[in-house]
């Protein structure tokens, strides 16, 4: 079993951190509220006065922090994860943010003599708590089969998508199309009724046609067909369309730097804009059809 700093324990980071505890490794905890901090303590962690101090003689240092500017200041500086961590420690970061700020903190952790992976991840809450998230992991061979076993503790599917930097870029890519498969699927549902066609009948046609996916088969933004959804739960948050259109910028910021085209991504990216700007960001991503209905 491992010595662990964890940094980082909101919605995610939280039942991340739970789970390295109930694989049996030993855990020591950072986070600003000290109220989640207070939690994961009485699920038996450590809790740390700071992220430098959480990185301090242990062997692995996990990370989900909100963006790029929080792992910047997080591994960064004197009091850093970066200068404080130990020879050999092996550095995770979960968080999911732009390509170009996971390649220079790895590469101040290489500068260093410290190995660093980026490893963002899919799955949601939902995953993070049944331990069965995917994780794209970016960085070298060795510091991947390091970081693969206290990866499986929080996940199932574990990816190595290759260098530094490589595992964000697979995470925007992905969710840059689940975001606009998400739309084309709820632009369908809402013809579908507008033409006469209950969502029952066009999921049970389209499901098993041509235009099946995963956001109609699995994630459907019409209530009824899928009972796990959330279009059949008011459309509480599993993924919270903020959280979306995070992604979708991100994606953005990457399609300019490498002057690929992305119009589809563009238009999504837009259309997640329009929740957030009208304060209904809050709701599932897949709650969008209800923005193209017009009673969101």
């Amino acid at each position: 079993m491992a010595s662990i700093g964890f940094i980082g324990l909101g919605n995610m980071g939280g039942p991340m951190a739970r789970n390295l505890l109930k694989a049996g490794h030993s855990v020591t905890v950072f986070d600003l509220s000290k109220d989640a901090a207070a939690a994961l303590a009485e699920a038996g962690a450590s809790v740390a006065g700071s992220a430098g101090e959480a990185a301090s003689g242990v062997e692995i240092v996990v990370s989900m922090l909100p963006a790029g500017r929080h792992v910047e200041a997080v591994y960064g500086g004197n009091d850093g994860v970066i200068a404080r961590a130990g020879e050999g420690t092996l550095l995770i970061d979960s968080s999911t943010i732009d390509v170009a700020t996971a390649r220079k903190v790895a590469a101040q952790a290489a500068d260093a003599g410290l190995a660093m992976v980026d490893a963002p991840v899919s799955g949601g809450v939902g995953g993070a708590e049944a331990g069965t998230l995917t994780f794209m992991v970016g960085g070298d061979a060795d510091a991947f089969a390091k970081a693969n076993p206290i990866l499986g503790a929080m996940g199932k599917n574990i990816f190595h998508a290759g260098g530094a930097g490589n595992g964000q870029a697979a995470k925007i890519c992905n969710n840059m199309l689940l975001g606009i498969s998400m739309i084309g699927t709820a632009e369908a549902f809402n013809l579908a009724e507008k033409l006469g066609l209950d969502a029952q009948t066009f999921f049970d046609i389209s499901s098993t046609a041509s235009g099946q996916c995963w956001s109609m088969t699995s994630y459907c933004p019409a209530p009824g067909p899928v009972p796990t959804s959330p279009a059949n739960n008011d459309y509480k948050p599993g993924f919270a369309a903020a959280m979306m259109l995070k992604d979708l910028r991100l994606a953005q910021e990457a399609a300019a730097l490498a002057q690929a085209p992305t119009p589809l991504g563009s238009e999504a990216a837009s259309l997640y804009g329009l929740m957030e700007a009208t304060g209904k960001d809050g709701v599932d991503f897949s709650g969008i059809i209800k923005m193209l209905r017009g009673d969101l």
